[in-house]
């Protein structure tokens, strides 16, 4: 059993037994981790109060080195996160080793930010006066982990939560908890106790207690749209600072002037990227009623070419589904499509050959219109939805035609198209001819019902720090707008 770390220490605290955690692509047991409870929650917040006491002061310089060298030690175990990473979440070896350098170099990253940038002065309204803001921690920060990035969206708000001077409690996702006390054993050892703390657990028993703490200030999730409804009620009593990123339902756009097969690469990418189990997933995909035969042939053509297997193997492009559960949802999207009128034109169903492991075959999809669930949605699976337009304007419009707005894809170089599409689409990030590409400068979030988080950039680092104005008059003496108003 891995167990869980509180205030410096690895402990099985008051965990109520143990939870086992399966290779997504075998089905095997790799290791057990306590059942946490809201005991163990409790233990590690008064240990993140403590420590928060001397972190939130200490010199920007040492904080920096501290994470520059959580950050070197990631870099000196990557070989072994990358191995263990695949076992528990299952995507393609190539897929987890850059997850693993995004890690490292958020920590680099937010390192010299929290070094570089404190607040500002602003002109004073008198010459007798000093006016500044400064920027400044919250308190413990909550921070609940989902399964599909774990270690990724993990350091997007840890990294930057520790830079800003807070102290974290992370409730990692009980599918893939490994990974983070790995970090929490060989990465985050060098931080101060209580820095860090790390408790594992079901979302009911350790992640709604973390988000009801009186004592933690603010809760960084990233999941689904019902758990982040779920824990904005229970945080609006108390005021929390809310960060939630609360997945979409992406499309990407053909323009006519694509070329089909640049266009059949990118579209594949980024729908199909971990087995379409990310929140920026590309699950609509319009394409022009003119060269719709085109543009679909070259998207089956390079999906039926792609390699389905287990993470581990280096000739691997697609791996499994996390889970079951997971996988029964792609299946009955896929299946009302069908009901209603779409045509299945590569995968569509389970593969042969495969005895274990949660595997679904990448899935092309014609003849789908908004009425379908899988254009509805989120569907976390690796399926393309092909749906044709008759003008630009209306593509947009069917971009636009969706609750969620957390990214946008456009495959033109016709310029005028592509002002109209990142103007006129409602998304936080919009991407041009280079799906899912992230900068650590960048600001990475949503609109709508997508949560409107932001994380990366100054503005993930905002996130974790409330703002503070200094108005101050070197003289002490009797103002004359004071009372008495008639002297």
């Amino acid at each position: 059993m891995k167990l869980m770390y509180i205030n410096g220490e690895f402990t099985k605290g008051m965990s109520q037994g143990e939870i086992e955690v399966s290779n997504p692509a075998t089905e095997e047991v790799l290791d057990t981790v306590p059942r946490g409870t809201a005991e163990d929650i409790e233990s590690a917040v008064r240990s993140g109060n403590e420590a928060y006491k001397s972190w939130r002061k200490m010199g920007a310089n040492e904080r920096a080195n501290l994470l520059h060298e959580v950050a070197s030690k990631i870099k000196s175990h990557q070989k072994a996160i990358v191995h263990l990473l695949t076992l528990e979440e299952g995507k393609p070896i190539s897929e987890n080793e850059e997850e693993v350098e995004w890690v490292a170099s958020t920590f680099d990253y937010y390192a010299e930010l929290g070094r570089h940038d404190r607040g500002r002065v602003i002109p004073p309204g008198e010459s007798s006066q000093f006016n500044f803001i400064l920027k400044e921690p919250y308190g413990v920060v909550g921070c609940i982990v989902p399964w599909n990035y774990p270690l990724m969206l993990l350091a997007w708000k840890v990294a930057p939560a520790l830079a800003a001077g807070n102290t974290v409690v992370i409730k990692p996702s009980e599918v893939t908890p490994l990974t983070a006390l790995y970090l929490a054993e060989h990465c985050f050892d060098g931080l101060p106790a209580g820095v860090v703390n790390v408790v594992t657990g079901f979302g009911m028993e350790t992640g709604e207690p973390l988000v009801r703490h009186a004592d933690v200030p603010v809760i960084a999730f990233t999941g689904s749209l019902a758990t982040g409804q779920r824990i904005a009620s229970h945080a609006a009593p108390m005021m929390k600072k809310l960060h939630l990123e609360l997945g979409g339902k992406d499309a990407t756009v053909i323009a006519e002037d694509a070329d089909p097969e640049i266009a059949a690469k990118a579209v594949a990418y980024a729908a199909l990227l971990n087995a379409g189990q990310v929140c920026t997933s590309t699950e609509r995909v319009y394409i022009p009623q003119t060269k719709a035969k085109q543009f679909t042939e070259a998207i089956v053509e390079h999906v039926k070419s792609l390699r389905l297997g287990p993470g581990l193997e280096e000739t691997t492009d697609i791996g499994p589904m996390v889970g079951d559960t997971y996988r029964e949802k792609i299946e009955s999207h896929v299946a009302d499509a069908r009901t209603r009128g779409a045509n299945v034109l590569t995968g569509g169903q389970r593969p042969k050959g495969f005895d274990k492991g949660w595997y679904y075959e990448p899935t092309v999809l014609a003849g789908v219109d908004h009425t379908m669930l899988i254009m509805r949605e989120e569907t976390f699976g690796p399926a393309v939805p092909l749906m044709e337009y008759t003008s630009f304007e209306q593509a947009v419009e069917l971009v636009n035609d969706t609750k969620y707005g957390l990214g946008a894809v456009l495959l033109s170089e016709d310029p005028k198209k592509i002002k109209t599409f990142f103007e006129e689409v409602k998304a936080g990030t919009i991407w041009i001819n280079d799906p899912l590409t992230d900068n650590y400068a960048g600001p990475f979030g949503g609109m709508k019902y997508s949560g409107g988080a932001r994380e990366l950039g100054i503005e993930g680092l905002d996130t974790f720090r409330e703002t503070k104005h200094v108005h101050w008059d070197f003289n002490m003496e009797d103002k004359d707008y004071w009372y008495p108003y008639h002297r």
